[in-house]
């Protein structure tokens, strides 16, 4: 890959993030979930991929899917996550807390950051729920995160590439700004040229054909193989990148 360019992965398995290191990516971002946009792995789950990777490591810590409006309780759940993210050897964390406004709760993004210690922090695509983006990237900034990742607050990051183009212009090299949703090797040199960034988030997924030989016709919602990120759409991908 070009140097400065970097493609990170969503991950929900040791078998998807092996696929992402064997691809090229430079990162990976490990989840479960990811049809529900991505919750907290679990600790075996990170222990795993820990061992198998040599690129580095950042950890969805999400404690529910819906909404980034959490509780006292929820909030604690998640720093205590980000705590056996830091015992278990992780680069960093990927998180996200918002009040009910639509703005940063930085109060409570404070907290999980300070849990985090030395590991890097991403602020996740709770971003693109925020009222006012570039206040919100100017909330980010003031905490101390590394990079944000976001849509453009559309459903794709082609859709937001305009935003996600000023967001980068704004942030003046304080913070990385990583599209993220729906990029492919098809869009991702665009995707670069249009928005400028160097930074590419992807999940490459395929659903995988079962192997049950018995199934269930009432139950269709159980009997789909695994979702797992495809090393051969990672290649491609960071081939993309390679050649900017």
């Amino acid at each position: 890959m070009s140097q400065g360019f970097l493609l990170e992965v969503a991950a929900n398995s040791v078998a998807s993030a092996v696929a992402a290191q064997e691809g090229g990516a430079g990162r990976v971002e490990l989840c479960t979930a990811l049809e529900l946009g991505g919750l907290t792995p679990s600790m075996a789950l990170i222990a795993m991929v820990r061992e198998q990777l040599h690129i580095p490591l950042y950890v969805l810590i999400r404690a529910r899917a819906g909404d980034f409006l959490y509780n006292d309780l929820e909030c604690e759940l998640m720093r205590r996550d980000i705590e056996t993210c830091a015992a278990l050897g992780c680069d960093g964390v990927v998180l996200g807390v918002l009040d009910a406004e639509g703005d940063i709760d930085k109060a409570r993004c404070r907290t999980l950051i300070q849990a985090a210690g030395e590991m890097g922090v991403t602020f996740h695509r709770a971003f693109d729920m925020t009222r006012d983006p570039e206040r919100a990237l100017d909330d980010v900034i003031a905490l101390g995160c590394e990079r944000v990742l976001t849509s453009g607050a559309q459903a794709s990051a082609m859709e937001g590439a305009p935003l996600i183009r000023q967001l980068i212009m704004r942030a003046t090299g304080r913070i990385a700004v990583m599209p993220g949703a729906g990029v492919t090797p098809q869009n991702i040199v665009a995707l670069a040229k249009v928005t400028g960034a160097n930074e590419f988030h992807a999940s490459a997924k395929q659903q995988l054909p079962s192997g049950m030989r018995h199934q269930r016709p009432t139950l269709r919602d159980m009997e789909g193989g695994e979702l797992r990120s495809d090393v051969h759409q990672i290649r491609e991908l960071a081939d993309q990148l390679r050649r900017l």
